[in-house]
């Protein structure tokens, strides 16, 4: 019964609980095993919850801004006052009408890492052209043949001269002096 009860849009499970207790219905018992005359009781008492003696601090709509009154809302009434509410924050330019404007977290939830709309942030996403093999190392645009994966350490600054080039200069080295020995012929 409390399940069955607390489906109904505006009704919560806590609230079909003391409902069950005040109308003094088996909160074990299958919905379609009620009689007509219980179905009529807890649908008059979930319109109105005062008769049912439920506390107002049970009330879903308390304090009501139009008329101050303490009321129960179920169903469409419930969107159709929540609505209401956030359309006269946002004319009343409050903080929480901007956060509902720009679409933002409006109950102080941290929003840097969660709550994210696009795209990752801080992800660069490589484009391989139409028929690459993913993992592939790419063709460089001059047809040369792309270095071995042992040659990394060539490119460091103080590495060994690949054959037949000079060595690149440290950085922040002067440059080498040239020497006074005749070249050999």
């Amino acid at each position: 019964m409390i399940v069955a009860i607390s489906e109904v849009k505006g009704v919560g499970y806590n609230f079909a609980q003391v409902l069950t207790q005040k109308l003094n219905i088996n909160p074990n018992l299958r919905a379609g095993f009620l009689t007509d005359a219980e179905i009529r009781e807890i649908e008059r008492a979930i319109s109105d919850p005062k008769t049912a003696g439920l506390p107002e601090w049970y009330l879903n709509r308390r304090k009501n801004m139009d008329s101050g009154t303490n009321s129960h809302l179920i169903t469409s009434d419930l969107d159709f006052s929540t609505s209401n509410d956030v359309e006269r924050e946002k004319q009343v330019m409050s903080w929480r009408g901007y956060r509902h404007m720009f679409g933002l977290r409006v109950r102080g939830q941290c929003t840097r890492t969660t709550g994210r709309k696009g795209s990752a942030v801080g992800v660069k996403k490589v484009k391989l052209m139409p028929g690459a093999v993913p993992g592939a190392a790419p063709a460089t645009a001059a047809g040369a043949a792309a270095p071995a994966p042992g040659a990394k350490d060539a490119a460091k600054p103080g590495a060994a001269p690949a054959a037949g080039g000079a060595a690149p200069a440290p950085a922040g080295a002067k440059p080498a002096a040239p020497s006074k020995e005749p070249a050999k012929k």
